[in-house]
């Protein structure tokens, strides 16, 4: 491993200043009028930063401002720069309420809102790097796992997840000062995002899922509905849409299969509650858009039965039959020839 850089200390007051206002994300043009200095000195005092403390390019310098202490984001800057107005502080923090939370969402293309107001995320791995924190909540992730899930077999030169770490700080903070919270905290074994700070839509459509199971226990199946309907309102689009790599791949495969089950178990208890036409119309667009799923259309195949349509469901029988020989060349599956052959032989329809 390379010998860990030297500490911020080893540089001049001025150049102390610079690495500072570098950190907090200010421009060359904005460092020097900050500092009463001419921008092609900014240039001259970054380059000597960069050799002092053997860091590679800008990106390493406002991780290095960051990891020695000069700047702490989120908890806005620990010290100001001599003669630097005001506006050296990190950008986002100062106009933003303290203690105000953050909402990310991932149940569609990956947003993010800081105290209601939605927050730009920025490069897709970026994006990426946050999804894989906020989809292992209280679980600390190395910066290798990161690396392997976001950029697979093609890993990036030099240190871009800590950069994108730092930028994600700054884009998601909750307040300023002693009392704001860290939305992305650092551990021996990585980067962890604090549940405490952060609302992932994710976690909270599995907290409306378990609730929906525990009021089916109950003997409430109205309440267990409800549940579910709130579950599936979190769901906006294509789950991770747009996000890279195999990683978030299996993460949507997953996330639309939640989705899908959440639907069908509401439908379930729909038909258990007579509420027949609900549960008709919901899983006619499911099957719509999964129509190759065996479940969804034997739940709809009873669903239309229940509701006096016999001859719509076995229609959808022979539509779902001919498209399964046609596309995957199979034959139904058992779970779908029980359903038609119940539906044959006058079984009630319940």
């Amino acid at each position: 491993m390379p010998p860990s850089p030297p500490a911020a200390p080893a540089l001049d007051p001025r150049q102390r200043d610079v690495l500072y206002a570098i950190g907090c994300g200010l421009t060359d043009a904005e460092i020097a009028a900050s500092l009463a200095i001419p921008e092609r000195a900014v240039a001259g005092h970054l380059g000597r930063i960069l050799a002092t403390l053997r860091l590679r390019d800008r990106a390493a310098a406002i991780v290095h401002a960051f990891d020695c202490g000069l700047v702490q984001p989120g908890h806005g800057p620990r010290r100001k720069a001599a003669d630097a107005p005001s506006r050296t502080t990190v950008r986002g923090v100062a106009d933003r309420a303290p203690g105000a939370g953050v909402r990310i969402s991932l149940l569609g293309p990956p947003r993010a809102w800081q105290a209601g107001r939605p927050v730009p995320l920025g490069p897709v791995r970026q994006q990426a790097v946050l999804a894989a924190l906020a989809l292992r909540p209280g679980r600390a992730v190395g910066t290798p796992e990161l690396l392997d899930r976001i950029w697979g077999t093609e890993p990036p030169i030099g240190n871009v997840v800590p950069v994108y770490i730092y930028r994600l700080r700054k884009i998601l903070c909750t307040g300023h000062g002693a009392g704001a919270d860290p939305v992305i905290e650092r551990e021996q074994a990585g980067y962890r995002l604090n549940r405490s700070a952060v609302e992932v839509d994710v976690a909270h459509a599995e907290e409306l899922a378990a609730a929906a199971t525990r009021a089916e226990r109950a003997g409430d199946l109205a309440e267990a509905v409800r549940a579910c309907s709130r579950a599936l309102d979190l769901f906006y689009g294509e789950p991770l849409a747009g996000l890279p790599e195999r990683f978030a791949e299996l993460e949507r495969l997953r996330l639309t299969e939640h989705r899908i089950t959440l639907a069908q178990r509401k439908a379930g208890w729909q038909l258990r509650l007579g509420r027949t036409a609900e549960a008709t119309a919901e899983l006619s667009a499911l099957a719509a858009a999964h129509p190759l799923d065996e479940q969804v259309v034997a739940l709809l195949m009873r669903a239309l039965h229940q509701g006096g349509r016999p001859a719509e469901a076995l229609a959808v029988f022979d539509r779902t039959h001919r498209r399964l020989r046609e596309e995957l060349g199979v034959a139904p599956g058992e779970l779908l020839r029980r359903t038609r052959r119940a539906m044959l032989s006058g079984a009630p329809r319940t």
